[in-house]
């Protein structure tokens, strides 16, 4: 399993001028690639191959003489990015590739010849960057890495990103099962009665403050003045600390259900839907829900354990986790998001409604790994190929399997007896 380690780094004064012209340089190629490959596709109905790009580049260092100060690996990563981008969208992963802009994050690959002297807190580049201070904050694994990146994020901060395979360790599980209900009152709210909650006072602090810096950044009027980069590099200071805030709470979480559970089940929630709802649109982005089933998924696969993902429009908060039955007060139409606690006609007792959720997406997580038919391939962005603009059937079929709720026994038997009534 591909696992990546980021670092610090602390390149000098002459070290930051030839990465700004990297960057700089990696940039302007992926630009001009991704505007020759898309006009030659308008104009032949084919686009440029990895290969085809590769043999412009020593024309490119010839006419533009500064494309060469770029190690040539560098420049040669880029094309392959590019290439990858628009596999991935033909292949309905990945929107069309899109230009890069100066403002924002930047990065640069070095695919091989890097090495690591943990010893010396150095990293060793090939080419003209050379050797750059480094802090390890972890111990690295002894394993061949593949790929390093070189980022300097909004704040001017630069960082490593070492890539390298590293075979999975699988542990020990202490429960055998749980359900993962993900919620806005709480972030997560698990099958054994278990909340978890986003640290909302300093998020709010942090959000208060970026707010304020915001507007004094909104009142510098001049964009070319050194008080106006100043305050938008206030504004990012703040805003970055927001997200390892976020980050640093969902990777502990994540962890810890992965690490204690042997199967986890969630829902397959569809999150650009949903926020699709202005009311609650930065509410849910704030959740961070899509980052954390992500790092759920790769967490549990490092373990050994089960990641298990239930329909997203599985009803698991409207029915009783005891009888499997609609509880009248959870209806659509019905429902108030007011209301935590309901009581259950059927089975006489008080539900948590969140609690019941989670115990119900477990239950349905579990039963859908034991009959293994109705794991589905897709999800998220990804699409079925059509041709003739014909319809899919499949998103209309609904599943009919012994234990499963949309199986209606009674439809089956009533269908029968009115043919057996027609025939006569």
């Amino acid at each position: 399993m591909y696992r990546a380690i980021k670092v610090r780094i602390y390149p000098t004064a002459e070290q930051e001028s030839y990465l700004a012209q990297c960057f700089g340089n990696t940039r302007w190629l992926w630009n001009y690639m991704l505007n020759a490959t898309t006009t030659t596709y308008k104009e032949t109905g084919k686009g440029l191959s990895k290969a085809a790009m590769d043999k412009l580049l020593p024309g490119l260092k010839k006419e533009y003489e500064w494309l060469g100060l770029a190690y040539s690996q560098v420049l040669q990563r880029v094309t392959f990015n590019l290439s990858r981008a628009f596999v991935n969208f033909f292949e309905f992963r990945a929107k069309y590739p899109t230009f890069k802009s100066k403002y924002g994050k930047q990065s640069i690959q070095y695919p091989q010849n890097v090495k690591l002297m943990v010893e010396n807190s150095t990293i060793k580049f090939p080419g003209s960057l050379g050797i750059v201070k480094a802090v390890f904050h972890r111990d690295l694994p002894f394993v061949k890495f593949t790929t390093v990146s070189v980022s300097k994020n909004t704040e001017g901060k630069y960082y490593a990103s070492i890539l390298f395979n590293q075979e999975d360790r699988p542990v020990t599980a202490i429960v055998e099962a749980i359900g993962i209900d993900l919620g806005l009152k709480n972030f997560a709210i698990t099958s054994d009665g278990s909340k978890y909650d986003l640290p909302k006072k300093q998020l709010a602090k942090l959000e208060k403050n970026r707010k304020r810096k915001q507007q004094k950044l909104a009142r510098k009027k001049n964009k070319a003045s050194q008080k106006r980069q100043k305050a938008k590099g206030l504004v990012a200071n703040v805003s970055s600390k927001i997200a390892r805030v976020r980050q640093d709470f969902l990777h502990k979480l994540s962890r810890k259900i992965a690490y204690e559970n042997q199967v986890i089940c969630v829902e397959d929630l569809a999150v650009k839907n949903l926020v699709k709802n202005h009311k609650l649109a930065k509410v849910i982005s704030d959740q961070g829900w899509g980052m954390f089933l992500t790092m759920l998924k790769y967490k549990a696969e490092q373990f050994g354990h089960t990641y298990q993902e239930i329909g997203r429009f599985f009803p698991s908060s409207q029915l009783c986790s005891e009888t499997l039955l609609p509880i009248p007060a959870l209806q659509k139409g019905c429902d108030s998001l007011g209301v935590r606690f309901v009581d259950c006609p059927h089975c006489l007792k008080q539900h948590d409604r969140d609690i019941n959720a989670a115990i119900n997406i477990r239950n349905e997580g579990l039963r859908l790994l034991a009959l293994g038919t109705s794991a589905t391939a897709l999800g998220g962005d990804v699409r079925p190929k059509l041709s003739g603009g014909k319809k899919s059937l499949i998103v209309e079929a609904i599943p009919d399997e012994l234990g499963s709720l949309h199986c209606s026994v009674s439809g089956r038997v009533g269908s029968s007896l009115s043919k057996v009534t027609a025939s006569r």
